[in-house]
């Protein structure tokens, strides 16, 4: 994605509905050039397209994440995709940036990825990557399998980095969720002794929430933005974490 289909992804997301003309006078190209762009970025699930406009997805729980602070979760995406490495198999747990890294890795590398996410497989179809949807109980809102069935099936399969997505995070409680059924899935991820990477905004630090993610030393490495509390990032650290950060806004 250039950066122009960008500016046209963030004015739509802004704005509900664009006209194509006025996407061509913002952007300063032709109204053919603009509905070239609307053509990819509905066909990699985006935005979709009206008669002489560009409108958001339908906002599911899942799809309407990943559009709030777009430009922000794909630096967090490019982040965490540049730590993979050709050949290798991943497994990237349900959420909006892991969605994003998924989509990355896809496009630009050869790699498997395992996913609970029935989303993330889904928004990989049209792509080579190789993809191994785990099996269990459907949450519908979250496109998310969890439960015992999902438990088995993790342990069955191999992978040498897993990028999680967290609800909160406080010291002496480490990482929490607000899901029962998909933080025991995140439990069994970390079971399975891989590289646990967090891939989360700054605003979830400093947050409580129900239910624990495991103990914090499972997890290695932690890809957020430079908006992270400077006391929370030397906590983190204390605990043995790499703390990586992107900018939270967009460099000029």
């Amino acid at each position: 994605m250039n950066s122009r289909q960008q500016t046209i992804l963030q004015m739509v997301i802004d704005q509900g509905r664009v006209s194509v003309a006025e996407l061509a006078r913002t952007t300063g190209v032709s109204e053919v050039t603009i509905r070239q762009d609307l053509n990819l970025l509905e066909r990699q699930s985006y935005l979709r397209r009206a008669h002489g406009y560009a409108v958001p997805v339908d906002s599911d729980d899942v799809e309407a994440r990943m559009m709030s602070n777009f430009p922000l979760k794909r630096r967090l995406a490019m982040a965490a995709a540049s730590l993979v490495q050709d050949g290798e198999t991943v497994f990237i747990e349900n959420g909006s940036s892991n969605a994003l890294l998924a989509r990355e890795l896809a496009e630009h590398k050869r790699v498997t990825i395992i996913t609970v996410s029935s989303y993330i497989a889904h928004l990989l179809k049209e792509t080579e990557c190789e993809v191994i949807l785990l099996g269990g109980i459907y949450q519908k809102k979250s496109e998310s399998m969890v439960g015992p069935l999902t438990r088995q099936f993790i342990g069955q399969v191999h992978f040498s980095k897993a990028f999680i997505g967290i609800d909160g995070w406080l010291p002496g409680t480490g990482f929490t969720g607000r899901d029962m059924m998909r933080s025991d899935v995140v439990s069994a991820v970390l079971d399975k002794e891989c590289e646990a990477i967090v891939l989360s905004d700054s605003s979830k630090f400093g947050v409580l929430h129900p239910y624990t993610l495991g103990t914090i030393n499972k997890f290695s490495r932690i890809i957020t933005d430079d908006g992270l509390d400077g006391d929370i990032r030397a906590a983190l650290e204390r605990d043995g974490l790499t703390v990586d950060t992107v900018p939270r806004t967009t460099p000029v």
